[in-house]
């Protein structure tokens, strides 16, 4: 049986050219609609919005808003991926300016209380209130996936914790990560909700610190 015959390579490099053009027209696509969206988000305070409202604003077609997502859902879930994204990464550039890894994870406790909590004004973080709180009720495992960057970033921390000999003895340190993030993200979201008295960074960290430190 003979082998099969290999494209010639000025073929090949020319679909592969006319690949990528199509991807960076594609990826140019989907950052007008998460910008628009963003946009409106930001006017609203809330992602009270609608899928004609963001194809209006980037002024692109509805026909292509569906090419690339499946909906109103699929948009915003992108954008929390994203912002996660981003938050982990400016969080890990935070922390890499301490040398005890207790002050590591105690910049990166304090700033993501801050970061998901409603802004002083009373405008909202509509990614980290209302639907960051309506997804982990309602899809889990896409919570699970948009929040992996942050779980990573604290799973090396406490990592960092346990080679110091400073995390609880038992505790396992992706485990201690993992109860520590929902604990600083779901207080920073409800924190004064029920009338209670508003939490602050350094009294969410005094909390978290007691619970995954020696005693």
């Amino acid at each position: 049986m003979s082998a099969p015959i290999e494209e010639p390579a000025w073929k090949q490099r020319a679909v592969e050219r006319s690949t990528q053009a199509a991807k960076r027209r594609a990826e140019q696509r989907v950052d007008r609609f998460l910008d628009a969206a963003q946009a409106i988000m930001a006017e609203k305070g809330t992602t009270d919005f609608t899928v004609q409202e963001v194809v209006d604003r980037s002024r692109q077609s509805l026909r292509s808003f569906y090419q690339h997502f499946g909906g109103k859902h699929e948009l915003l879930l992108a954008l929390f991926e994203d912002a996660m994204s981003k938050s982990a990464e400016e969080l890990r550039a935070a922390a890499a300016h301490q040398t005890n890894p207790l002050d590591r994870l105690r910049i990166v406790v304090q700033e993501l209380f801050e970061n998901s909590r409603p802004a002083p004004s009373g405008a909202q973080r509509p990614l980290f209130t209302d639907f960051a709180l309506r997804l982990l009720v309602s899809h889990p495992a896409e919570m699970r996936v948009a929040n992996a960057p942050l779980l990573a970033l604290f799973t090396d921390l406490m990592t960092e914790l346990e080679d110091a000999s400073l995390l609880r003895s038992g505790f396992e340190a992706r485990r201690a990560a993992a109860l520590t993030m929902r604990t600083v993200m779901f207080n920073a979201q409800s924190s004064g909700q029920d009338g209670t008295h508003q939490l602050t960074a350094d009294e969410i960290w005094d909390f978290c610190a007691k619970g995954f430190t020696h005693s």
